[in-house]
C-alpha cells in the first residue's frame, strides 16, 4: 500500500487533559490514524509531597494510557526531563535573577512541546502532530495564518505565536473551533474519565501553583525595604525577584491598602508600592518589545494593531512601529519595535511577551516587553 492510499498519520501531545483527549478523539473520528504522546518534563527532586499541580504527574500518565485505551490509540511517551530543565526552568530562573517576569509556558510550547511532537512525526513517518490548544490555523494564498480560537475565553493564541511558517503547515488543533463547554461534553459523551478534570493551572514543574516558594528554594534572595512612591518605608520584602509589577495579593502590609506593587528596585532593593490605583508611576503610553516572530508577514509599519500585553489581559490598542537609535536610525537589526498605546496601560511588565492581532482576530506575531 502507498503512502499516498494510506490514512494521513497525525501525532498528537496527550497531557491527559480533556482538551488533548477530545482532539485525539476528534481526529480518529475525521480518520486519521492517530498515534498519542505522553511527555515527562522535569520536576523538583524531593517535593512531590507539595505537588498541588498534577498536569505532568504519574496520574496524568494513568489518564492519558486510560483515554489512550478507550479511543483505541497507541500511546508513546518521551522523557523531555533534561531539555524542559535547561531550556524552560533554567531560563525562568535567569529570567527572575535578571529582574524580569518570563512567560515559561511560551518558551516550552517553542522550545520543548512542538520540538518532541515534530521529531516523533520524523521518527513515525507521519503527516501533522497535534494538540489540545485552543487556536486555529487557516491557509491564505499559500501562507498559513493563526488566529484566535472559537471560545475567546480559553483562547491560547498567546503562546503560540512563535510558531513558524513551516510548523503551522503540519499541525492540527482540532478542539480551536468548539467551545469549553462543548469538548467537556464530547469527553463524557465518549466516556472519557478526564471529562470533568479541572483545568491546569499555574506552572507545571513548581509544586505549588504559585512559584514564590519555588523561586525562594532555587535563589539566593536578599531582603529589603518595602517604600511607598511617596517614599515612605512601610515594610520589609524577603527578595524582590518574588514580586511582579502590578501584584496585589501576597505583599502582606497592614495599614491604608490594599498596596500593589509599582517597581522593584534592584539597585537599591527596595520594593516600590502604592495603595493609589490611579498612580501614574504604574501606567505607561509606550512599551519597547524585543520582536521574536512574524508568523506569516512582516506588516508595513506604523500599524495600528491589537496588542496582548499578558496573559488574560483584555486585546488594547496601539500603533506599533519601528523603534529608533537616538541618531534616527531604527534598530530592526535588532528587532526592537516600540508600541504607543491609545490610553496609557497599567503594570506593563519586563519579561512578559507582547502578542500583536489584527482586528480580524489573526495572531500577526509577538514579542518580549524589555
Amino acid at each position: 500500500m502507498t503512502k499516498e492510499s494510506k490514512k494521513k498519520r497525525v501525532i498528537v501531545g496527550m497531557s491527559a487533559g480533556v482538551d488533548s483527549s477530545v482532539a485525539a478523539a476528534l481526529l480518529k473520528e475525521q480518520g486519521y490514524d492517530v498515534v498519542g504522546v505522553f511527555l515527562h518534563f522535569w520536576k523538583e527532586p524531593g517535593q512531590d509531597e507539595l505537588r498541588e499541580n498534577k498536569c505532568c504527574s504519574v496520574e496524568s500518565q494513568q489518564d492519558a494510557r486510560k483515554v489512550a485505551q478507550i479511543l483505541d490509540i497507541p500511546l508513546y511517551t518521551a522523557n523531555a526531563a533534561q531539555e524542559f530543565k535547561k531550556e524552560v526552568v533554567d531560563y525562568f530562573l535567569s529570567e527572575i535573577k535578571a529582574g524580569r517576569t518570563p512567560n515559561p509556558c511560551v518558551v516550552c510550547n517553542e522550545r520543548i512541546k512542538f520540538n518532541f511532537l515534530f521529531k516523533k512525526m520524523l521518527e513515525m513517518d507521519a503527516d501533522f502532530v497535534a494538540t489540545g490548544h485552543y487556536a486555529e490555523v487557516k491557509k491564505i494564498n499559500g501562507k498559513f495564518h493563526l488566529y484566535t480560537s472559537s471560545d475567546e475565553e480559553k483562547d491560547q493564541t498567546y503562546f503560540l505565536y512563535s510558531l513558524k511558517q513551516e510548523q503551522l503547515a503540519k499541525i492540527l488543533f482540532p478542539v480551536g473551533t468548539y467551545k469549553k463547554p462543548a469538548i467537556r461534553k464530547i469527553a463524557q459523551n465518549l466516556n472519557l474519565p478526564v471529562f470533568d478534570k479541572e483545568d491546569s493551572q499555574g506552572l507545571c514543574f513548581t509544586p505549588e501553583k504559585t512559584p514564590t516558594k519555588f523561586i525562594k528554594r532555587n535563589l539566593k534572595l536578599s531582603s529589603g525595604d518595602i517604600i511607598t512612591t511617596e517614599g515612605k518605608k512601610i515594610g520589609e520584602h524577603g527578595g524582590l525577584e518574588t514580586y511582579t509589577i502590578g501584584q496585589r495579593k501576597g505583599i502582606n502590609i497592614g495599614g491604608n491598602g490594599p498596596y500593589f506593587v509599582v517597581e522593584r528596585d534592584f539597585k537599591n532593593n527596595q520594593l516600590i508600592v502604592t495603595n493609589n490605583e490611579e498612580d501614574e508611576k504604574i501606567f505607561k503610553k509606550t512599551m519597547t518589545v524585543e520582536l521574536k516572530n512574524w508568523i506569516a508577514d512582516e506588516p508595513k509599519l506604523p500599524l495600528e494593531i491589537n496588542v496582548k500585553i499578558r496573559y488574560r489581559h483584555p486585546l488594547v490598542r496601539g500603533i506599533i512601529n519601528l523603534s529608533l537609535t537616538s541618531d534616527g536610525s531604527s534598530k530592526k537589526e535588532k528587532k526592537l519595535y516600540v508600541v504607543e498605546f491609545l490610553e496609557k496601560q497599567k503594570a506593563v511588565t519586563p519579561g512578559q511577551s507582547a502578542v500583536f492581532y489584527a482586528d480580524d482576530n489573526e495572531v500577526l506575531g509577538g514579542g518580549i516587553i524589555i
